[in-house]
This record gives structure tokens, C-alpha cells and sequence, in this order.
């Protein structure tokens, strides 16, 4: 409206114009004298005298200008003032000159503390801790290999002008939110009491299948969780079996994991959820690109005797563990066999990266960290950040059956030139960043990013959720999506 406005005002100067040409042509060309003394003085310039004709002319010009911008201020000024402010939130994110107009919104959930810095606490205790203290918030979160949780709870709790490069800003009322994260340290709580007596927490006065049970019942007593089933929720699932208990109580949220090793299709899937990958517990490798410090032809340290797909493992043991080149052998996490995998991984050409209990393990950001070319043995794994990395520029990928030949395995590697391995390290130098959570612009930043891609089909989803009718559980739902169902799987 306020453009049709100014288009008739634009008419109507452009006539005044017009008239004002017009009648002063008419009353000069009525006198041939005038015509004449025109002519003149053209071929004679002089100081001419202001010509009272069309000073009127243009006075009525002037004034004819002035009164129909001011009718086109007035009536966009109290008919149709959006066309100087818009109240809409779109107006408002152009003149935001902070940097977080084009940001996605996360509210982080104030959690009681025994989901947060609590199992911390708990963690501690179940070790040998000191007795409980009165301020948890100082506690140091433990390093293992799904730190993530403590990341990106970090991040959140930062100063926002030490957050330089994240897609997103924290928003401290729930209304503004686009997103709400849910920060319960969710995995760290599941090896709470790994491998002590009493696993289910009686010996500790500890349980993380009550914690999970607390969690979501005090997740589900929240309006803004409530209002749309959950759908805008991020959690971090990162470990395989955590909140196993519970899933089918969160799935609805964007879940953070590592692997669908242990989810259903009903639960998880690629479209809806997030990747990420483990915290990795080796120190990057800094030295120079090449083979010339790298003996070893291929390197593997880790748990020998896995479950379902890790049952590969036992069958690479008996193959490899006699080739004179290659070292692999069995080993847990403990600080003295980090350092041990630490010395393997940066003198060896490649890493192998077999199966564990579940497709994907830590060892694989472990060895891109360490420049050593992975050779991945997993035929259902699923990678993170695949929409902006290739890890076939990197990485070897052999399908279990081939890698279980005998030979075919070492036969492969050694046909692989030098130059070839510089082109991998390059690239796994160029790209590691991503799989670094201590990087500024690393992990956590990544992670975000793939969290607001998720944002247009949430909003489908709570929009479909809101005027459908309900159906049988038993009836597929369009927000999943399973990989690998054809049974296709490529690689050597």
C-alpha cells in the first residue's frame, strides 16, 4: 500500500511539472515579440532579469511538492507505519547490529545440579572422592571419550563475546528460544559405577537408571516440553546406551550421538538427529608430513573381544598380530596405554579402526588427530559432518568380508605410495579441526551448525504433530529415515 502511495505522488509531481512547462510555453508563445527577444538573447548571453512568469511557475511547482509529501508522510506515518518500522522480528534482526540477528536462539534448561555437575560429584565419590562438598559447581568434569556433554554445556556457560564464530546465541528466557537444550550429563552418568560392585548403585548410593527416570520426569513436567512433545529439544546422547532406559520417552527430541548402534529406527535416525564425533584421547601429531618417521605400516591398540559386529575384531587379531610391519595389540583405557597408543599412532602409516560393540568407536578421531591414515573396517558405521566433509579423501574403506581374507588386508596398504599418504595427511590436517573440541571454530561450533539445519524440520514436524489425528504406533513415521536398508555398502 505504502508503495502504490509513493508511485501516486510520483504521478502527481510529474503533473504538476507538466502543467507548470505548459502554461508558462502558452503564455510566451502568444507574443511574437517575446519569441523573439528569447532568440536573441541566446545568440547574445547576458544577466538576465528573473522572469516573474516563472518564478510564479515554480513557486506552484515547489508548493504543489511539498503538499503531496507531506500527505504521503502523513498517511504512512498513522495509516501504514510498518513502512518505517516493521514490528515483525524480521525489521528487528536487519538493525541488529550485535551479529546475533541470523543466529539460532538456545535456551540452556537450568537443571537441578544432580543431572549436571551432581554426577560429577557422584563420579568422584564412586573412586575414592573426598565426602560430598557444598559447592559442586567447581568440580573438574573427568576426561573420557564422550567429553562432548561437558563441551558443549561449557560453551553455553561461556561470556557470549568469547563464543566468536558459533551459529548460535544463548537466550535466557524461554520465549525467544528456537531450541532448548536439555545439558544432563547423560554418559558420564552411565560409567558412574562401570566395573565397580554393586552396578546398580547400591554399593555407591548411585543409579543412572534413576537418574534417567528423574530426568525425564522432570523434563516432562515443563511447559515449553510439553507444548510441542519435545520436538525442539536437543539432548546429548553420546554414549550408545545412554538414557537407554528412557528413549522412547526423549525420541522425539534432536539427539547428539555417536552411533545408532543401539537406537531402533523408531528411535533415531539422520534426518532428525545429529552425529558427533567421540572426544578423542590422543594428543594431535605436530610433526612434519611424511612417512620417513612412520615404520610401522599399520597400528592397532584396543579391546580385542567385542560383541555383534566387534566379533571382527578377534578374527584381524589372528590375521595380523604375525605381519612383521604391523602392531596391533590388545589394551584398555588407561593413562599408561594412551601414552603407548599415542607412540604407535604417530609412527605408524595407517590406523585401523575396526568395529567395536557398536560401528564406531574413538579410535578413529584418534588416528585422523594423530595423521594416520584410518582404515576403516565398520560396514554400518555412520560419520559426523559428512555433509561438508569426504572421508574417502582420507580414509580407506574395506568391507568385512574382503578385510577378512588373508593378506588382502597388508597386500592393500603397501600398494599405497608415499605420495599418496602426504595427500592423506594433508587433508586429515586441513579437516581435524572438526573433530577437535577444544578448537574455537572445532567440534562444538560444528555440532551447532548441524543442530539449526535441523530447525525447518522440526517446525514441519510440530506443524504435522498439531492438526493429524493420532495414528498406530505400529504405522511409520515420516520423521526417519534409516541408512543402509539395501544392503548396498561400498568400499574395498
Amino acid at each position: 500500500m505504502s508503495f502504490s502511495i509513493f508511485m501516486i505522488f510520483i504521478y502527481l509531481s510529474q503533473t504538476k511539472l507538466k502543467y507548470s512547462i505548459s502554461s508558462s510555453s502558452t503564455e510566451e508563445g502568444s507574443v511574437k515579440e517575446k519569441t523573439f527577444t528569447k532568440m536573441k538573447e541566446r545568440l547574445n548571453p547576458k544577466i538576465r532579469k528573473p522572469n516573474s512568469n516563472n518564478n510564479s511557475s515554480s513557486k506552484k511547482f515547489s508548493l504543489s511538492f511539498l503538499s503531496v509529501f507531506l500527505v504521503f508522510v502523513f498517511v504512512n506515518t498513522f495509516f501504514y507505519p510498518s513502512f518505517y518500522s516493521d514490528s515483525g522480528s524480521d525489521s528487528r534482526e536487519s538493525f541488529d547490529f550485535s551479529g546475533n540477528s541470523s543466529k539460532t536462539k538456545v535456551y540452556m534448561y537450568d537443571l537441578p545440579t544432580n543431572f549436571t555437575y551432581g554426577v560429577i560429584e557422584q563420579h568422584g565419590l564412586a573412586r575414592g572422592g573426598d565426602k560430598k562438598i557444598d559447592d559442586v559447581t567447581g568440580l573438574k568434569y573427568p576426561g573420557h571419550q564422550h567429553m562432548h556433554e561437558w563441551y558443549l554445556f561449557s560453551d553455553l556457560t561461556r561470556p557470549e563475546i568469547e563464543r566468536v564464530g558459533s551459529p548460535i546465541v544463548r537466550v535466557f528466557h524461554p520465549a525467544e528460544a528456537d531450541l532448548f537444550y536439555v545439558s544432563a550429563f547423560s554418559s558420564l552418568s552411565l560409567i558412574v559405577n562401570s566395573g565397580r560392585p554393586g552396578n546398580s548403585g547400591s554399593g555407591f548410593g548411585y543409579s543412572d537408571e534413576e537418574m534417567q527416570e528423574s530426568l525425564v520426569g522432570w523434563l516432562e513436567g515443563q511447559v515449553w516440553w510439553r507444548r510441542n512433545n519435545g520436538r525442539n529439544h536437543v539432548i546429548v546422547a553420546g554414549d550408545p546406551y545412554a538414557l537407554k532406559r528412557v528413549m522412547d520417552r526423549v525420541k522425539n527430541a534432536v539427539l547428539l550421538v555417536a552411533d545408532f548402534g543401539r537406537l531402533r529406527a523408531d528411535q533415531g535416525s539422520l534426518v532428525k538427529d545429529v552425529i558427533i564425533p567421540y572426544s578423542h584421547r590422543i594428543d594431535a601429531y605436530e610433526g612434519e608430513l611424511g612417512v620417513k618417521h612412520r615404520n610401522n605400516l599399520l597400528f592397532f591398540m584396543g579391546h580385542r573381544y567385542r560383541k555383534d559386529g566387534g566379533r571382527v575384531r578377534d578374527l584381524l587379531f589372528k590375521l595380523l598380530e604375525n605381519e612383521d610391519d604391523v602392531v596391533i595389540k590388545h589394551g584398555t583405557q588407561t593413562r599408561e596405554n594412551r601414552r603407548a597408543a599415542k607412540q604407535g599412532m604417530h609412527t605408524s602409516k595407517f590406523c585401523l579402526h575396526p568395529a567395536g560393540d557398536t560401528p564406531s568407536a574413538c579410535r578413529l578421531f584418534d588416528s585422523i588427530a594423530s595423521l594416520c591414515v584410518p582404515v576403516i573396517v565398520s560396514d554400518g558405521i555412520e560419520l559426523p559432518f559428512e555433509d561438508v566433509i569426504d572421508y574417502r579423501k582420507f580414509s580407506l574403506f574395506l568391507r568385512s568380508d574382503a578385510a577378512l581374507k588373508p593378506g588382502f588386508v597388508v597386500k592393500k596398504l603397501r600398494k599405497v605410495k608415499p605420495e599418496k599418504i602426504i595427500k592423506y595427511q594433508k587433508t586429515m590436517k586441513e579437516v581435524r579441526r572438526y573433530f577437535d573440541y577444544t578448537h574455537p571454530n572445532g567440534s562444538v561450533n560444528e555440532i551447532w551448525r548441524q543442530v539449526t539445519q535441523k530447525i525447518p524440520l522440526i517446525k514441519l514436524m510440530i506443524n504435522r504433530e498439531k492438526r493429524m489425528i493420532k495414528r498406530e504406533g505400529s504405522v511409520p513415521q515420516c520423521s526417519c529415515l534409516c541408512s543402509n536398508l539395501t544392503g548396498i555398502i561400498h568400499g574395498v
